[in-house]
């Protein structure tokens, strides 16, 4: 059982993209034109997000379960090494895979991500509450689902395109894949006991208008090597909201690495 991606046509390394809980490839949609023309996409979606399948074995839904998986995507592609970016918890897994194999990562890039950068009083409260809340979202169906407030029924600030997109994709969350996320993913997910030992170039494509991630970008300032940090006006959707300073941020990253 594989995870379901996409592989664009660009210039340039391969790029991984990996979206965020309750979302899928149309996180990057508006993205994906300017990406092409300095790398070469690869979005994946998650387990039971988007057209990923949902593994009955739950260690699959573990962080280091989707390191593994990245890996295995890369030999796939054959890459010696690519880029990647990850989007709110899909970047506390991109964090992973780059302190993972920081020899097979050229560059990392990110978005505002509470579940990468997360203490252990964190860590204590989702653990709290994880199977009750994972039980309530495969017996509440899609209609559970919605009643999220991260659900993008929800959202408010994004382009009206964007936001149809991803309401579309919502069709195909699976309950029980999003119920094992919340169970055997999210608790797991933090690094924030080992970014001191970042190896990988690195950028933060900062949400400003995310009020709760301003002491998160604080510790990876303080903390994480190789970290540079752009500050962009927007809230938690960074590449959404903020499309085109995102990807212009990203190409001079990029662009500095290769005159480097």
């Amino acid at each position: 059982m594989e995870l379901h991606f996409d592989a664009h046509p660009g210039t340039g390394p391969y790029l991984l993209l990996v979206h965020g809980f309750l979302s899928s490839r149309a996180q990057f949609a508006l993205n994906l034109a300017d990406l092409s023309r300095f790398t070469r996409p690869v979005v994946i979606e998650l387990w039971g997000h988007g057209r990923s399948p949902v593994p009955n074995d739950p260690a699959l839904f573990h962080p280091d379960a989707y390191v593994d998986a990245f890996e295995r995507l890369r030999e796939r592609l054959d890459a010696d090494r690519w880029i990647i970016c990850g989007q709110s918890l899909g970047a506390a897994l991109t964090l992973r895979y780059a302190l993972a194999h920081p020899n097979r990562v050229a560059a990392h890039i990110f978005t505002n991500t509470t579940s990468a950068f997360a203490d252990a009083a964190w860590v204590e409260n989702v653990r709290r509450n994880v199977s009750a809340r994972g039980d309530a979202i495969a017996k509440g169906g899609r209609a559970g689902l919605e009643q999220m407030p991260i659900h993008p029924k929800h959202a408010t600030r994004l382009p009206e395109e964007s936001r149809a997109a991803l309401l579309r994709d919502t069709t195909l969350l699976d309950p029980i894949g999003v119920a094992k996320t919340i169970e055997f993913t999210v608790p797991e997910s933090p690094v924030r006991d080992r970014v001191h030992t970042n190896a990988v170039p690195s950028l933060l494509v900062c949400g400003t208008r995310e009020k709760r991630f301003k002491d998160y970008r604080a510790f990876a300032e303080k903390t994480m090597p190789m970290l540079d940090v752009v500050c962009v006006d927007a809230g938690h959707a960074v590449n959404i909201e903020a499309a085109s300073a995102f990807t212009e941020s990203a190409a001079r990253f990029i662009g500095q690495l290769d005159e480097d």
